[in-house]
């Protein structure tokens, strides 16, 4: 593990392997633990040796300070620290995976890379993300919900917090895992600070996000945006997205949810390996297409 300090914030980072880079973005709740079965060699799943993966925890997860409460723009801060955290590492060129949260950091990340550092980044894969509200009074309506949700998180601590987050209806497909990797997923979450989760919420809100789609065709790297076949709005996010950004494909996962790394972890691996493969050494050229199939 690293702790790396970029502009006073300290990021929790683990390096692992050899070969062209991959930067690993979790979701909200979750920590770079979130990506151990496909880094670790001695994981039956592994499937992705021949990368070195970079994986951090997010500002306000697992070791990684909290953003300020005076930041003003976190998803600004957030790319911030992660091109710096890169440079600090002395990484040139990387490919980017993000999941849901972590996925619209990746799009902010990506778009960020294009106007100011284009050779930074190689490949991108956007799982369950979405790029941004549209309508000003939707977005408004979002932030002040999660608002009130990190109020929540703080009031009744992280336990209560991952009981109503457990129970909602985007992670219903999750019932279906076998008891350990639930309660796996469950450790992990709980071992989040309240105080810290709240903080994320309150400056990586979809609500207080940038609405990306207009901003995508900048984006000229090859894309892989994933979702799962039961996750129909995020197949809808994916396919907007595919229209907008010049070098996409999408791959719709069968019998999968939000978190298709967790349902369908062969598939996933599999997808994103080939997917990699096929990006070359890290020049941004494709050597194969996958087939796409539709969204229901």
């Amino acid at each position: 593990m690293n702790r790396i300090a970029v502009n006073g914030l300290h990021w929790n980072v683990d390096v692992t392997g050899t070969g062209p880079h991959l930067l690993l973005l979790h979701g909200f709740t979750g920590s770079l633990a979130t990506w151990s079965p496909y880094r670790v060699a001695r994981s039956a799943r592994h499937a992705w040796r021949g990368f070195t993966t970079i994986a951090v925890d997010l500002p306000g997860h697992g070791h990684s300070d909290r953003l300020p409460d005076t930041t003003r723009d976190g998803f600004a801060a957030v790319v911030t620290g992660l091109v710096g955290v890169l440079d600090a590492l002395g990484v040139a060129r990387t490919a980017v995976l993000g999941y849901s949260m972590g996925g619209r950091l990746a799009l902010h990340l990506a778009v960020h890379v294009a106007a100011q550092r284009a050779d930074l980044l190689t490949a991108l894969v956007i799982e369950s993300a979405a790029p941004g509200i549209v309508n000003a009074d939707e977005r408004r309506a979002r932030l002040v919900s999660d608002l009130a949700l990190a109020a929540s998180i703080e009031r009744e601590g992280i336990a209560a917090f991952v009981d109503r987050w457990e129970a909602l209806p985007l992670f219903a497909t999750q019932t279906r895992l076998s008891a350990s990797t639930r309660d796996a997923v469950r450790r992990q979450r709980l071992t989040n600070d309240a105080s810290s989760l709240a903080g994320a919420l309150r400056h990586l809100s979809v609500g207080g996000q940038d609405a990306l789609l207009d901003r995508l065709p900048t984006v000229d790297v090859p894309t892989l945006l994933v979702a799962g076949a039961l996750d129909a709005a995020y197949c809808r996010h994916a396919a907007s997205m595919a229209v907008a950004l010049p070098r996409s494909r999408v791959v719709i996962v069968a019998d999968a949810g939000h978190a298709v790394h967790l349902e369908q972890p062969t598939v996933f691996a599999s997808t994103v390996r080939d997917f990699l493969d096929a990006c070359g050494d890290g020049d941004g050229t494709e050597t194969e297409q996958k087939e796409t199939r539709s969204c229901p």
